[in-house]
């Protein structure tokens, strides 16, 4: 019984392995997938987030003179996050992606 147990067992395994071979992920004929974004909108995107990325940065680099000045952390993050406003979410100013 324990050797009709192992032999249907082997059996599984080797055909899993054989489907596992034979799946697209692992051929090397697939092309690798290209971008359909129009490249000067992609271009536009990027000097976007450039420029809330700066906006974020000034607010955190505020945020922290805000605490060295010894206010109220609270009060600080609050400040961040009216900083923030419309750019970034959370209370700690992390950065909205649109897509």
């Amino acid at each position: 019984m324990k050797t009709v147990l192992l032999v249907v067992a082997l059996c599984c395994m080797a055909s899993t392995l054989a489907v596992a071979a034979d799946t697209p992920a692992t051929k090397n004929s697939a092309k690798p997938a290209t971008s359909k974004v129009d490249p000067a909108l992609e271009a536009e995107h990027t000097k976007e987030d450039i420029r809330r990325h700066r906006i974020i940065a000034a607010a955190h680099e505020a945020a922290a003179k805000c605490q060295e000045s010894g206010k109220d952390e609270d009060y600080c993050n609050a400040e961040l996050a009216k900083a923030c406003k419309g750019i970034a979410y959370g209370k700690h100013c992390g950065m909205k992606h649109p897509d």
